[in-house]
């Protein structure tokens, strides 16, 4: 069973829970594993930036790191204890017990959650008020290490899914290019909420929290349950998908 400590303290820390999850993922055959065998690379990425000094304010930026992983690890388990936890999560959380999604749906709806209402509520609290625009470059040089995944996680959908080679050599960099659209779009959402956040008293931040946790919760339910056309495509891939969960998390990995 996974058991999370009080709060994690420093990246290092954030990195030990993320592995506890997936090795409970992998043990238990659970789709919860594909989310965090990504997120393990994104917070690797940023430790590693960190001590590169790639960002303008380290210190800021691992205290940001820490406060938006925090929110994942702690919804993760107020879900593993029965308790409630946001709308967002719980609607990735409970989609996993569907067999018919594909490991990309499982991986939109963790990103769904965790960017569109986490990163926001994490940049707030990190540099509120006026705080705030002094975090916006460091804020956006995320989106380039996020755009340098794009390329590796792709690769190993396609072991995955290996029709995916086939349509990333048609599509060209078309596909790339959408990924990482769609990546900035969902940013520069939560950057806007980031700022209305931070100006707003803490007494306030309550009622609009929930109301934009409702609002990519319905977006979350679109990703799980999608149209009719874009079901049969879904279909078509889930067919052809291969390996366990087990195995499809060591490719993440």
């Amino acid at each position: 069973m996974y058991i999370m400590r009080q709060q994690a303290l420093t990246i290092d820390e954030v990195i030990e829970e993320i592995d506890s999850i997936i090795e409970w993922a992998r043990i238990t055959e659970s789709p919860l594993g594909y989310f965090p065998a990504l997120y393990r690379k994104v917070t690797l990425r940023i430790k590693q930036g960190i001590a590169d000094n790639y960002f303008e304010n380290g210190e800021r930026m691992e205290q940001l790191d820490i406060m938006f992983a925090n929110r994942y690890l702690e919804a993760f388990e107020l879900y593993k204890t029965g308790e409630g936890t946001t709308q967002s999560w719980m609607v990735a959380f409970e989609t996993s017990q569907n067999n018919r999604l594909i490991v990309l749906q499982h991986l939109l709806l963790g990103i769904n959650a965790h960017i569109n209402l986490d990163l926001a509520i994490a940049a707030a609290r990190t540099s509120p008020a006026e705080e705030i625009h002094d975090l916006k470059n460091d804020f956006d040089k995320i989106n380039t290490i996020l755009a340098s995944l794009v390329d590796e996680v792709e690769r190993e959908l396609a072991e995955v899914w290996p029709m995916l080679k086939l349509l990333d050599w048609i599509a060209g960099k078309t596909d790339e290019a959408l990924i990482n659209f769609s990546i900035n779009i969902a940013r520069i959402r939560a950057w806007k909420v980031a700022k209305d956040l931070a100006y707003s008293p803490l007494n306030e931040q309550d009622s609009q929290i929930n109301h934009l946790d409702h609002n990519i919760a319905k977006l979350g339910a679109k990703i799980s349950r999608p149209s009719f056309l874009i079901r049969v495509v879904i279909g078509l891939i889930k067919l052809g998908e291969r390996g366990s969960v087990r195995k499809i998390i060591d490719i993440l990995m």
